[in-house]
């Protein structure tokens, strides 16, 4: 199924975010208010499970964050997440509960919902990844198209306008994302879908789905 909405996309009891989703469509709507809800969240945290490491920085005391990891605010980082060597967190970043964050990965400006992995050399910018998706060693979200025009999120029979010049993928729940893919400026990927390696993916795919390249999609059966 082809669908760009929230509800298709995401079980929303596997992220701490929960209620930004709430009054919105589509994923992409939240973009613009990650940080603000960082910061108004972050100060309310139990702090017996988070503590604050820096302005507008909240660690839970199970995570694990390696001494050369970067980590800039504003930030909050879920109980039992590995941050590994090398990571590069640049700030309006969410990353849940049981998450690996790898070596040389950055983030910026995205949700990562429970148990997401982007464990080697991944950048993930201007990007929602849902429950369990797990992105490939090199697999990365371009969220800046090369005209540097606004994107657009191009279905097979309909268009969004997303009013963005920087969007780089949604991805759903269980998304497999192949080592060295590259998901193109507001691709949206369905829950389920696996995409091979070295692919360059864009526009709408439908949940359920194996990306062997954008001439071959099948479904899974």
């Amino acid at each position: 199924m082809e669908s760009v909405n929230i509800t298709d996309l995401y079980d929303l009891t596997q992220t701490m975010a929960a209620e930004l989703f709430e009054g919105k469509a589509f994923p992409w709507e939240l973009l613009p208010e990650i940080g603000d809800w960082i910061l108004k969240t972050g100060s309310g945290l139990d702090t017996e499970i988070y503590e604050q490491r820096g302005e507008g920085i909240w660690i839970a005391r199970t995570a694990s964050i390696a001494p050369t990891a970067s980590v800039s605010g504003p930030v909050i980082i879920g109980e039992h997440t590995e941050v590994r060597p090398g990571a590069f967190i640049r700030g309006k970043v969410l990353v849940g509960n049981h998450c690996v964050v790898g070596n040389s990965t950055e983030l910026k400006n995205v949700i990562l919902f429970n148990n997401v992995q982007v464990p080697h050399y991944n950048y993930v910018g201007d990007s929602i990844l849902g429950y369990k998706s797990h992105m490939g060693a090199g697999s990365i979200t371009s969220n800046v198209k090369s005209d540097k025009k606004q994107i657009v999120v191009k279905g097979a029979e309909k268009r969004w306008e997303t009013g963005f010049k920087k969007f780089g993928a949604m991805l759903g729940d269980y998304v497999e994302v192949g080592c060295g893919s590259v998901l193109n400026p507001g691709t949206v990927v369905g829950r389920n879908t696996n995409i091979y390696p070295l692919t360059s993916v864009r526009g709408v795919i439908s949940s359920d789905s194996i990306v062997k390249s954008m001439e071959s999609i099948v479904e899974k059966v």
